[in-house]
């Protein structure tokens, strides 16, 4: 049997989001050797989910389709399986199975941990109980993945000291940035930490720069800090092989 791992990326209008995905990928062939892994995107790029399912297919028998996605919205839902199953009309001898995205985890938690404990160094460790902590997801139209961004940070509280864990999103649902930095504010929290719940950079990250530069101007009494996204941290290359591997056993049966 000749396996191939598909990994699907989104895709970003900024070059170095989608030349980030590359790079990741790459390092994620060097610790795996001897999979074939090929990269394909759901927008935004050269190689999208038609051309990457074809690619995938050429020279063999199984494909793994793994999302590189961190919450399951209509991408994950929709898109790609209807995508999916015309990929298996096109190549009726290829077993193509459908894993997992990388969804709430407790490796995704240390993860996000390990960038909050990077801010609060960055801040020279300020008492937690006043430094007010937001998660800031992309946000989407589908309910279960906005509370998917609210599970990871209750989790985030009760794991931590910080008695204000408050969620954002940057689009389409809210609450929003700015008005939950407001609400902080008024809580009486001092020192305010913003976590990107994101895997690389792009447009959206670009826009929460210019954010929090912004906020800084507008609460100059409060320490704000930034995190950086979450892309390279080594849980979500362990929580990939998790996803391949699921795949990977007997048992396994294609996905619809």
């Amino acid at each position: 049997m000749t396996e191939t791992i598909l990994l699907v990326g989104h895709g970003s209008r900024d070059p170095n989001g989608n030349s980030e995905i590359e790079k990741f990928s790459n390092q994620w062939k060097r610790q795996h050797p001897d999979w074939r892994i090929e990269v394909c995107y759901i927008e935004f790029a050269d190689i999208l989910l038609d051309e990457g399912f074809d690619r995938a297919a050429n020279n063999s028998t199984q494909v793994l389709v793994i999302p590189l996605i961190l919450n399951a919205a209509g991408h994950v839902k929709i898109e790609i399986p209807e995508h999916l199953e015309k990929a298996r009309q096109r190549h009726p001898h290829v077993k193509f199975i459908y894993g997992k995205h990388l969804g709430v985890s407790m490796k995704l938690l240390t993860a996000v941990k390990r960038q909050l404990g990077r801010v609060m160094a960055s801040l020279a460790m300020p008492d937690p109980k006043t430094t007010g902590v937001i998660l800031l997801g992309r946000g989407s139209s589908d309910k279960i993945a906005n509370g998917e961004v609210a599970k990871l940070a209750r989790w985030l509280q009760e794991e931590k000291d910080h008695e204000l864990v408050d969620i954002a999103f940057t689009g389409i649902t809210y609450p929003r940035l700015e008005t939950v930095v407001q609400r902080q504010v008024k809580l009486g929290m001092t020192q305010i930490t913003i976590l990107p719940y994101y895997l690389f950079t792009g447009t959206l990250i670009s826009r929460i720069s210019e954010q929090f530069k912004y906020l800084q101007k507008q609460y100059p009494q409060i320490r704000l800090g930034l995190g950086h996204y979450l892309g390279f941290e080594t849980e979500i290359y362990s929580l990939l092989d998790d996803n391949v591997k699921a795949l990977q056993q007997p048992e396994n049966k294609p996905n619809k």
